[in-house]
């Protein structure tokens, strides 16, 4: 089964609040909102939705 989320582990991104670039650390699927989550090398104890994140 192929993965729908959008960004991959150790790909750069950058958090459109703040237009600082990360680095993705891993991501998960959320069931109940039926969306990505991501956390980044930068913030390990926060997390992200896919639309907080921009190539």
């Amino acid at each position: 089964m192929k993965n729908k989320n959008k960004f991959k582990r150790k790909q750069k991104v950058t958090l459109k609040s703040t237009g600082e670039i990360v680095t993705i650390n891993d991501w998960s699927y959320v069931e109940n909102m039926k969306r990505y989550s991501y956390t980044v090398e930068e913030y390990p104890n926060t997390f992200y939705f896919e639309e907080e994140l921009e190539e």
